[in-house]
């Protein structure tokens, strides 16, 4: 199974790499929303996690996760956002709008991989 990680920053998918690594899932990546959502439509079926920044070019995260939200095919992926839009008021956008998780950057790799492990369901030890 793969975690695709959607960012503009390429720093920031090497880091969550790094992570994605860690739990021992293949990665896959895209720099803005419409990327990613032709990223996904490609590995649509190996896709066990989305991390989503919100603030893109083309494409933001918030559009984009509407967009995967409603989608049939894609719908059941959870979404986790990962961005430095941290205003209460986006999370809960967010949160109503589908997102199954979010995370402020900057964060701790430890706390991103928890995070991340709560969302896929998996126990945290």
């Amino acid at each position: 199974m793969k975690i695709l990680s959607v960012d503009d920053s390429g720093i920031m998918r090497k880091i969550i790499r790094g992570a994605v690594d860690r739990l021992g899932y293949d990665f896959i990546e895209a720099a803005d929303g419409q990327e990613g959502l032709e990223v996904l439509n490609v590995h649509v079926n190996e896709v066990a996690l989305i991390l989503l920044d919100w603030n893109m070019p083309v494409k933001d995260g918030y559009e984009t996760l509407l967009e995967i939200k409603k989608n049939p095919v894609t719908q059941h992926i959870p979404v986790m956002m990962v961005t430095t839009e941290a205003e209460k008021a986006n999370v809960i956008k967010a949160i109503q709008a589908g997102a199954k998780n979010y995370v402020s950057k900057p964060f701790q790799q430890e706390d991103l991989i928890v995070k991340m492990m709560e969302t896929l369901g998996l126990g945290v030890s």
